[in-house]
């Protein structure tokens, strides 16, 4: 077969926000995650230094924020936001139900150092 096909909704939701597709997509150059955030709702803040992921976040549904090394960054339905790995980020829900989709490009590297795979490790809710 020449894809592979998952609904999120069907996926464990984790840190109550988010579904990673990652790992049921089976994918190796690209991570994937649908994050319904409920109103109030916070991620963890965090950056991807050490394993050298960018990240795209497009706010697919409602309004809300995004933290970006401190600097409180608005969002609403169809904007994209484009983080570099060192960048500390946040996601924070206003007081209506919001969706994002979160697309992350991995270094070429495994956890050993490798460099033969796509380190897939280190999304944070």
């Amino acid at each position: 077969m020449s894809y592979r096909k998952v609904n999120y909704e069907e996926v464990d939701q984790v840190s109550s926000a988010m579904h990673f597709l990652s790992d049921p997509l089976e994918t190796e150059q690209v991570g994937v995650t649908v994050a319904r955030c409920d109103p109030g709702w916070k991620s963890k803040p965090h950056d991807h230094t050490d394993n050298d992921h960018e990240e795209v976040y497009v706010l697919i549904e409602g309004e809300a924020e995004v933290v970006v090394d401190d600097d409180p960054v608005a969002m609403e339905t169809g904007d994209a936001l484009w983080l570099p790995p060192e960048s500390t980020r946040q996601i924070r829900n206003g007081d209506r139900e919001s969706a994002f989709v979160l697309v992350s490009a991995p270094s070429i590297a495994d956890e050993d150092g490798d460099g033969d795979e796509w380190l897939l490790s280190g999304f944070a809710g």
